[in-house]
């Protein structure tokens, strides 16, 4: 007894009646993707938007996405990519000495900034290749939108929000600090993280031709992005690790402050550096978008999201 019938074979390889083989649709987006994705990952290697591992991360990424999402999913990770390479190249010389002060890293997204950023919505791309249930899809689609609006309102976030001529305020506290200290939120970054979030539902919608099932994106994308974006301020200001360097008397995140000093560990969690924090905030973006996916589903919910 053959173990799949006519419709049942995996989706990247498929049987027909007169017993020939044809190449399915997913793995003709996989190697499209795949070629796409390197591309640019080629150009932003170039352009100092991605380092030579960011290059691999973006090229699996790129691909698994485009290949078990579809275009619409893959094009989205193309808004959210270049949006936030050309936001991090905007004003560079203005954020350049608060990025070498304070940030980890610079503007080159390596593999584990990639992964951080770009995991969970690439396993969510993953789960909805597999899956043969268009409930299920909807909803992996959903968690999608969510973790990649967390993202993209967290770097819009970051981008602008250290151009901000307001003092940034602790979310935790409310007191006054210094541009560029994790858990610090001002309105203009604020504005950029709930502005990021929207564009990317609304892209997504776009390219997905409007359809009606998807008319709840934009908003959805919105809620989840701002909560998610967030909830990494709240990280950011209580449990990752920051730092303190005792020859230029700043906080920083790096172990190793950029004028060479070894510096000392202040509060947080050692392992919990910005790329964890990021991880956990696009989970919590995801986990927020399925569940709101789910309540826009039953009759009572249907008129609060969708209106």
């Amino acid at each position: 007894m053959a173990l799949f019938s006519q419709n049942q074979w995996p989706t990247v390889y498929r049987k027909t009646t007169i017993g020939q083989d044809n190449v399915s649709p997913t793995l003709l987006r996989l190697l499209a993707g795949l070629l796409f994705s390197s591309g640019i990952g080629i150009v932003a290697r170039k352009r100092h938007s991605l380092t030579s591992s960011g290059v691999v991360g973006a090229i699996t990424t790129g691909t698994t996405t485009v290949g078990l999402g579809g275009w619409s999913w893959g094009l989205t990770l193309i808004f959210f990519f270049v949006s936030s390479s050309l936001l991090s190249h905007w004003k560079s010389a203005q954020k350049e000495q608060t990025a070498s002060d304070k940030f980890s890293k610079g503007s080159q997204r390596d593999l584990v900034q990639v992964a951080a950023n770009g995991g969970i919505a690439t396993l969510l791309a993953l789960g909805h290749g597999l899956s043969s249930s268009r409930a299920l899809r909807d909803t992996l689609e959903a968690g999608y939108v969510g973790a990649l609006a967390v993202a993209t309102g967290d770097t819009w976030a970051t981008e602008l929000g250290v151009l901000s001529p307001q003092q940034p305020r602790l979310i935790t506290t409310g007191q006054p600090t210094t541009p560029g200290t994790s858990g610090g939120i001002t309105p203009l970054g604020t504005g950029a993280a709930a502005l990021g979030s929207l564009a990317l539902g609304t892209c997504f919608w776009l390219l997905k031709r409007s359809k009606s099932t998807s008319r709840a994106m934009p908003l959805l994308a919105l809620i989840s992005g701002l909560f998610g974006c967030l909830g990494d301020s709240l990280l950011g200001a209580t449990i990752q690790a920051m730092y303190y360097c005792p020859a230029c008397d700043k906080e920083t995140e790096r172990r190793i402050h950029n004028c060479g000093t070894p510096t000392r560990q202040l509060r947080g969690w050692r392992w919990m550096n910005n790329d964890a924090v990021n991880l956990l905030a696009t989970l919590v973006g995801s986990l927020l978008a399925m569940l709101l996916q789910q309540i826009s589903k039953r009759p009572f919910g249907r008129i609060k999201i969708e209106a």
